[in-house]
């Protein structure tokens, strides 16, 4: 699927337990953004080596999961922001 939206990277670690609901509260409280919007939304946990993406399709959420069996993402630690927009060429570069 190919976001129709913007793609935000959530700066910091997540806990990878969280669902859809945990993570669009994050969206919505903690970053003060929409989750109902277009926007593609990315998580990452601890270790680095697994990434959560969730969004908002016509009725319902998205939510998949990567899991790397070798390396690491490359992350930003967090920032003000919480949140940094990324171009979908770049998404392109974390799906491999």
């Amino acid at each position: 699927m190919i976001p129709t939206g913007k793609v935000f990277l959530i700066s910091g670690v997540t806990d990878m337990r969280k669902s859809i609901d945990g993570l669009s509260l994050i969206v919505a409280e903690t970053l003060e953004m929409d989750p109902f919007s277009e926007s593609w939304f990315i998580f990452c946990n601890r270790t680095r080596d697994k990434l959560k993406i969730l969004f908002w399709d016509t009725n319902g959420f998205w939510l998949y999961y990567r899991r790397l069996e070798k390396g690491t993402f490359k992350w930003p630690r967090p920032s003000e922001d919480g949140a940094i927009h990324i171009t979908k060429q770049q998404l392109g570069w974390l799906s491999g």
